[in-house]
């Protein structure tokens, strides 16, 4: 079973979505044969790579209020990520731009580092706050999970995979996505949002279903003839 996720780093509800899935997959009996992979999606490709101010101070900015008002917005989805054991820190999270992020998830794909890596980026800037923009900073990050320097450092000071970037974000719009996260189930099931973990087990259990259906055997006489029992 292959699940893709289309995200951003810098979305809150991603990596609340990412620790249900998790959940569901945890009580998932068939869980060793499922396959994630994580697809780009850019919530503020406008966002600059270098900061100029907070995620509240965005928000407040965009919607009205100031500050004040980004930073209760940012206190309801803290105290949501405490529910899964998440302990952000994002009043301090700066509003940065994410496609060099992204670019390195698909070097980290086909080195088959991308799980490590999208945990640590999203870690980094909910939990550390740190500036996933800033190049030395995705280094240090993509080498910390087992990704060679020298690689990361040829795609960072290129536009290699930006194509990659870009095609997952049209096939979002293709699928009919209109916002992150966006979970897509053997290409059958979408699930939007981040959906309580009860959702997800729903999910997983209808499409592996779907995909393995169990043979009834039947004994009776009526069902066999001279060349053998239907099924």
């Amino acid at each position: 079973m292959e699940i893709e996720i289309w995200s951003d780093v810098v979305c809150p509800w991603c990596y609340i979505g990412k620790r249900r899935l998790e959940k569901a997959l945890a009580g998932f009996e068939h869980a060793d044969d499922v396959e994630i992979v994580y697809r780009s999606f850019q919530l503020d490709p406008s966002a600059p790579t270098v900061p100029t101010e907070t995620v509240a101070e965005a928000l407040g900015r965009k919607y009205g209020g100031g500050a004040e008002a980004g930073r209760q917005m940012v206190d309801r989805v803290e105290a949501v990520a405490a529910e899964e054991g998440l302990l952000f820190r994002h009043h301090q999270s700066l509003r940065v731009n994410t496609v060099d992020a992204h670019r390195l998830l698909h070097l980290a794909r086909e080195e088959g580092r991308q799980a490590d890596l999208k945990e640590a980026l999203l870690s980094a800037y909910f939990v550390e706050t740190e500036n996933v923009a800033d190049h030395e900073t995705l280094a240090r990050i993509a080498v910390g999970v087992g990704l060679d320097e020298g690689r990361i450092r040829a795609v960072l000071a290129s536009d290699e995979y930006a194509d990659d970037v870009e095609a997952d974000i049209r096939e979002a719009a293709s699928l009919g996505a209109t916002g992150v996260p966006f979970f897509v189930v053997d290409r059958k099931y979408g699930v939007s949002g981040a959906q309580p973990a009860e959702v997800f087990g729903q999910v997983l259990e209808r499409a592996w279903s779907e995909a393995h259906p169990v043979l009834q055997m039947t004994n009776g006489a009526d069902a066999c003839g001279p060349d053998g029992c239907a099924i």
